[in-house]
């Protein structure tokens, strides 16, 4: 049979099962899935959006049958190409498997966990918690841009919020294909729902069990135990978190996708009243100074810390602005809706061979908008080089202002503000409005930017040393350098916006030896994805997964061929 006919089997089987209004073969229907948000794109069979958990199993079992790989998508917000196909070298047909219609939120044990379905968001999972008074792993940053919940699973990112460490669970429900190549249903997700797949997808999804039926085993944790403990150590000589990081790949955790995920379940973390102190310096070991005193010696950790740079805060406060301003007036539900409009309207006007207009359309739009960020933060951007944001518990209040007070009388070279309620919250949008200004930034001066070069860095607890000096060589290649992160735990998000005719990917070589000497660890939490090089820990729990290499294959630059490449002649004899 020809690879066209073949094709068209299996597109007929693909609509047979979900309806042909969920297969999209077309190139511009498909564009949004086969685009990385910021990296990575390559050639499609199709996309595939199963509207139940039922129709998910059906879809993996044609995929693998017909021999196709097969990538999960969840809300395509990744930074690195990690739920999108990468060039066209695949050995087989790629399916990318969208779950973005299989919302679902379970609420468990009076609020204290959650069931997850694939198409759940951060946002929903917050708003469903809200009258538990509790919230998710994550409520910030991610929860901006419709993030999904098993995304961060699989992906171990997050560790934003000091106390919660990175998204993890050792209770999951999943498909994997065993090294026969035979599709297996794995359900560890510590809920009774049946035998076959059929009975436990179908019960799942109509959450059809009782309390009863939940069983709790006190050796398998519901989200990290131990990262609290871990960022306090601040005199250690390594990180506190970072993807590869062996003690926290488990099953659907850390598996970016080399497994298919139906359901995780998840602790969820009671809502504590709060303070937010606006800190601002042209000594960075001031920052350094405050963050070992803020992890060891409060009544209880601090909440969050985020840091700017006064350079990112400036291309975040104009080119960051109409996410701001977005955010502020429809909220972050609505904030996929508006990036898959733009998306749609982008590849339209890519036809024509026009790009950027949008975002320019955008920039000149927010550019008459008045002043969105409060007048005290401006006053500090203008005196102050170095920005650090902190959240704590209100039993921490005093003594956080005590601290500061006492600290800056003695050395001048900065100040605090504590934040009233308008403030705090401005503050904390601020800084996940930088987080994607670099992209505007390149979309409206293409004549002058040849890409961006985004990294995620993980320093070690006792780097006294934290801020980057690049060589000249290379500073002469940027227009303009991005530092912001999760300061708490020394995790740093590095976007380097390079000149006309730089290679990026020469840049970003440079950058990994910098790092290396440094001794820091990469990526720290967006993943390997198609942009970094998985090491041997994590390219061995890749293989241990999915042995026949069937899903979202080629990730951390691993092989893209059936069985891992080595292999693959010898197993398809048998």
């Amino acid at each position: 049979m020809s690879n066209r006919s073949t094709s068209a089997t299996i597109i007929d089987d693909l609509n047979a099962i979900v309806g042909s209004q969920h297969v999209l073969t077309d190139d511009q229907q498909t564009r949004f899935y086969r685009q990385g948000r910021r990296f990575g794109e390559g050639k499609i069979l199709a996309v595939v959006c199963p509207g139940t958990l039922l129709q998910q199993w059906q879809v993996l079992q044609a995929a693998i049958a017909a021999d196709c790989i097969v990538i999960m998508q969840a809300a395509n917000t990744g930074l690195t190409g990690g739920s999108t196909p990468y060039g066209d070298d695949y050995d087989r047909p790629v399916i990318v498997m969208s779950t973005r219609r299989l919302k679902g939120i379970q609420v468990i044990h009076d609020g204290k966990q959650v069931i997850c379905l694939p198409g759940a968001t951060l946002d929903n999972l917050e708003q469903t918690l809200k009258p538990f008074n509790r919230e998710p792993h994550s409520v910030i940053g991610s929860s901006c841009i419709g993030a999904s919940v098993l995304g961060g699973v699989c992906n171990n990112s997050g560790g934003a919020l000091v106390r919660r460490g990175p998204a993890y669970t050792e209770l999951a429900l999943y498909a994997q294909v065993n090294d026969q190549g035979e599709l297996k249903l794995v359900n560890h997700l510590g809920v009774h729902l049946g035998t076959t797949p059929e009975e436990i997808l179908t019960r799942l999804q109509q959450a059809q069990y009782q309390s009863a039926d939940i069983f709790d085993d006190p050796n398998k944790q519901a989200s990290d135990q131990r990262y609290a403990h871990d960022v306090t150590l601040v005199d250690e000589d390594s990180p506190a978190r970072f993807n590869a990081d062996p003690s926290r790949l488990f099953e659907a955790s850390g598996s970016a996708g080399k497994v298919c995920v139906f359901a995780v379940r998840l602790d969820t973390y009671e809502k504590v009243s709060s303070s937010v102190f606006y800190i601002g310096s042209n000594d960075h070991q001031d920052l350094t100074a405050i963050r070992r005193y803020l992890l060891t010696s409060l009544p209880s950790l601090p909440i969050a810390g985020e840091y700017i740079h006064r350079d990112a805060y400036l291309i975040g406060e104009k080119y960051g602005k109409d996410t701001f301003m977005f955010i502020e007036k429809f909220g972050t539900v609505n904030v996929p809706k508006a990036f898959a409009l733009k998306d749609k309207i982008d590849g339209w006007l890519e036809k024509f061979s026009i790009k950027g207009l949008t975002d320019k359309v955008l920039q000149m739009i927010t550019a008459i908008l008045p002043d969105h960020l409060p007048q005290r933060m401006t006053q500090f951007r203008d005196q102050y080089e170095h920005h650090l944001i902190i959240r704590v518990e209100n039993d921490s209040k005093s003594k956080t202002q005590d601290f500061l007070t006492e600290y800056f009388n003695v050395h001048h070279s900065g100040g605090f503000f504590l934040c009233d309620d308008d403030e705090g919250r401005k503050a904390f949008l601020h800084r996940f409005a930088v987080a994607g200004a670099a992209i505007r930034y390149r979309d409206t001066h293409r004549n002058e930017v040849e890409d961006i070069v985004a990294l995620d860095i993980a320093l070690r607890r006792n780097d006294h040393e934290w801020v980057e000096t690049l060589p000249q060589q290379m500073n002469e290649k940027i227009l303009h350098k991005l530092y912001y992160g999760h300061f708490m735990c020394h995790v740093f998000h590095q976007d380097y916006i390079v000149k006309k005719g730089v290679n990026p990917l020469d840049m970003e070589h440079q950058m990994w030896a910098l790092l290396d000497s440094r001794r820091a660890e990469y990526p720290a939490e967006h993943n390997v994805g198609h942009l970094y090089i998985a090491k041997p820990a994590l390219a061995n729990f890749y293989q241990k997964l999915d042995p026949t290499n069937s899903f979202n294959v080629g990730i951390g630059h691993t092989s893209k061929l059936k069985y891992w490449g080595k292999t693959s002649i010898k197993k398809e004899k048998q």
